[in-house]
């Protein structure tokens, strides 16, 4: 059978998989974010040691990294990160080390689509063609499907950055170093920990941080639902493993809306349109993969 190679860069670590499909995993390994030579060199090892090891050869790899990233196939920096305030990543290159060493059929995309390329194939989002993927952790990003593909535009979409406005009687300035007050400087972990003053997984289920997190997310998923009209929306990332937030953010986003998208999938059955992704934490490892398999069937 077919082997494939599967990379999720985050902005901790980059997780690497060698799989026959999702459920037939040959090998895996999570390795260190620390400067993107040593990073990426780390990566193409364990694909090289996995394939003389093996003596089976890699016939296409995906790869979802944190971005933002260059997806214009004709730019001199496809592959690449850009503008991300990561120290040392901006301008890294993370799909040409790999295009060096292996010559097969790759496909490239930010973290947050290749989590919503995972869902589509195997998860929540099976058998929709528009919907939104949120993850919300050290940093915010969305994907957005339309008609069956990913949304590129001039580059992807930056979700994580839509404006905030403050909710009443707060004054914070935001942790984006970019924007400020944008969904990201508000909503992320580290954003909830600068507010706070402590750590969002140390907070208990009923701190007031996490009315003031749904309120937020609630702001992000109605502007979600106005101007992309989609089908489901899933949020995934750390910060959603809190699932008492799931609730809260559905009534929040009900109360936002106000009765004004009158269809039966808003106003009655909310549970299944704001939802946790069905992969778990694998969705975006499983969504490179995914993306291999397709760039082989491309190919």
């Amino acid at each position: 059978m077919t082997i494939y190679g599967a990379v999720e860069g985050g902005g901790t670590k980059f997780n690497c998989l060698v799989a026959r499909d999702k459920d037939d995993i040959l090998a895996e390994i999570r390795i260190p974010t620390t400067n993107p030579q040593e990073t990426m060199a780390a990566v193409v090892a364990f694909f090289d040691e996995f394939e003389q090891s093996h003596e089976e050869r890699i016939a296409a790899i995906g790869v979802a990294c944190f971005g933002p990233v260059d997806l214009n196939l004709s730019s001199a920096t496809y592959g690449c990160i850009t503008t991300t305030p990561k120290p040392g990543w901006a301008g890294a290159p993370i799909l040409p080390p790999l295009q060096a060493r292996f010559n097969v059929p790759m496909a490239f995309e930010v973290d947050v689509n290749g989590a919503a390329i995972g869902e589509h194939r195997w998860g929540v989002a099976q058998g929709l063609t528009d919907f939104v993927y949120y993850t919300i952790g050290t940093g915010i990003g969305g994907g957005a499907m339309v008609n069956g593909n990913m949304l590129h535009g001039l580059m992807h979409t930056e979700m994580g950055h839509q404006m905030m406005p403050p909710l009443p009687g707060e004054a914070y300035a935001g942790y984006c170093p970019f924007h400020g007050h944008c969904l990201e400087g508000v909503a992320t972990g580290p954003a909830m920990k600068d507010y706070w003053g402590m750590p969002a997984e140390d907070l208990a289920p009923d701190h007031p941080a996490w009315e003031r997190e749904a309120e937020y997310l609630a702001i992000a998923m109605h502007n979600t639902v106005c101007m992309l009209s989609p089908q489901r929306i899933i949020l995934g990332g750390g910060v959603m493993n809190q699932l008492h937030l799931f609730p809260m953010i559905r009534e929040k986003t009900l109360r936002r809306l106000n009765g004004y998208i009158q269809r039966p999938e808003i106003l009655d059955e909310i549970e299944q349109f704001i939802v946790p992704p069905g992969l778990g934490n694998y969705a975006g490892m499983l969504g490179a993969l995914a993306m291999a398999m397709g760039a082989f069937e491309a190919d």
